[in-house]
């Protein structure tokens, strides 16, 4: 793994793996240690790394079919006080999550088309989410504030900001 992890404080965090599910620990440790650097509520950085590690999942389990093998670059980058970018980057096959409508909630799990509910959460969870193919490489940006979401008394997700753009 290439890392430039150096100092607690820096603005700017990255780290390229295998695409692989032994390289998603460190991956996801990337993520949740500069949220915490950035004193964000524990909390939160759950909802951010539940967030990170189905976007990671999904580039796992369907970026490289077959044999293909590629890696993943994931890069935290500070954007002021109360917010950072966590940019993921990778070589396999084009796919934009966001061209994957929201499930349809209101229908019973077994009279909807499966899929679509980790797209769902990440939406939920972070509040920006853009993607783009730069070259031969996807690029799924999210930005994740501190912010507190309240709590349901259901136990349900509260919906986050519906703004896609960055």
């Amino acid at each position: 793994m290439k890392s430039n992890r150096s100092g607690k404080d820096d603005a700017l965090k990255e780290l390229r793996a295998p695409a692989t599910r032994e390289s998603l620990r460190g991956l996801m440790r990337l993520v949740s240690d500069f949220a915490a650097a950035r004193r964000f509520p524990k909390a939160r950085i759950r909802e951010i790394e539940l967030a990170t590690e189905e976007a990671l999942l999904n580039i796992l389990d369907h970026a490289y079919p077959g044999d293909s093998k590629g890696d993943i670059e994931v890069r935290c980058e500070r954007l002021d006080d109360s917010g950072f970018r966590i940019r993921i980057t990778d070589a396999g096959i084009p796919f934009d999550p966001l061209s994957l409508p929201d499930p349809d909630l209101s229908r019973p799990p077994t009279e909807r088309n499966p899929g679509g509910l980790g797209v769902f959460l990440i939406r939920r969870m972070v509040d920006g989410i853009r993607y783009r193919r730069s070259g031969d490489r996807n690029v799924l940006t999210l930005i994740a504030r501190k912010r507190s979401l309240p709590p349901q008394a259901d136990g349900a997700l509260s919906p986050g900001p519906s703004k896609k753009g960055l």
